[in-house]
C-alpha cells in the first residue's frame, strides 16, 4: 500500500499511522538521503524474521539501526572520542557506521563480532518515524539481489508483503557508504554516496 508523505515536513498523522503499523509488527519501505530502506520495529522478532524473508536474505547478513541523532547512537553502540568526533562531523548523512554493540541491541541484529550498523539519515521522514516510535528503526536497503530499488511503485509491486510504502519526492539513488569503526581503525566496507575523503 502506497502513502504519499511530505519529504521535508512529514505530516504527523501519517507518521502516527506508520508507527501504528510498526508496533503491530508491520514492515515499511521509506525514503532516505541515499536510497529507499525497508524497516521494522527492533522489539518485534517476528517482524525482523519477516524482513529477512521478504528480501530472501541470509540471516548472516546484518541489518542496521536507524537512529534519530548522536545521543540515540550512544545507547546502542560503544562510541569512543575519536569515533564520536567522526560521527558528529558526518551525521546526519549518507553513511552507515559499524560500531561495537551495547547490550541494548537485540541479539537478532548483532553480528557474531558483537557489532551493529548505525545510520542517521539526512532525511526528515525516517527521523520523524524514529522520533515518534521512541526507538530506532531496523533497516536494510530496498534491493533485490544486486539491484537497488529507488521507485516506490516498483518497491510496492516487488515486495507485495510490505504493509506500507511511503512515497516522497526526495530520495537518492546511491546506497550509503559503509564504514567499520569497530576495531579502532577506519575501514571502508562499501563505497557509496558518502565521500570516503571525509573519513580522514
Amino acid at each position: 500500500m502506497l502513502l504519499s508523505i511530505h519529504p521535508k515536513h512529514p505530516e504527523p498523522r501519517k507518521i502516527q499511522r506508520v508507527v501504528e503499523i510498526l508496533e503491530a509488527g508491520g514492515l515499511i519501505a521509506y525514503p532516505t538521503d541515499t536510497v529507499y530502506g525497508l524497516g521494522c520495529d527492533p522489539n518485534n522478532k517476528q517482524a525482523i524474521e519477516r524482513l529477512y524473508q521478504v528480501k530472501s536474505m541470509p540471516r548472516t547478513k546484518p541489518l542496521a539501526l536507524v537512529c534519530k541523532d548522536l545521543s540515540d547512537i550512544a545507547r546502542y553502540a560503544i562510541v569512543e572520542n575519536p569515533e564520536y568526533r567522526l560521527l558528529k562531523r558526518l551525521l546526519p548523512g549518507p553513511y552507515c557506521f559499524v560500531l561495537r554493540a551495547t547490550r541494548d541491541v537485540p541479539k537478532l541484529l548483532m553480528s557474531k563480532q558483537k557489532t551493529v550498523g548505525i545510520r542517521v539519515p539526512d532525511h526528515a521522514v525516517p527521523r520523524a518515524i524514529v522520533e515518534a516510535l521512541g526507538r530506532p528503526l531496523v533497516s536494510t536497503t530496498a534491493a533485490l539481489g544486486d539491484e537497488t530499488l529507488i521507485d516506490p511503485w516498483t518497491i510496492d509491486t516487488t515486495f507485495p508483503s510490505l504493509d506500507l510504502v511511503l512515497e516522497a519526492d526526495a530520495c537518492g539513488d546511491v546506497p550509503t557508504t559503509v564504514v567499520d569503526l569497530s576495531d579502532g581503525t577506519v575501514r571502508v566496507l562499501r563505497e557509496g554516496a558518502g565521500s570516503v575523503d571525509e573519513l580522514g
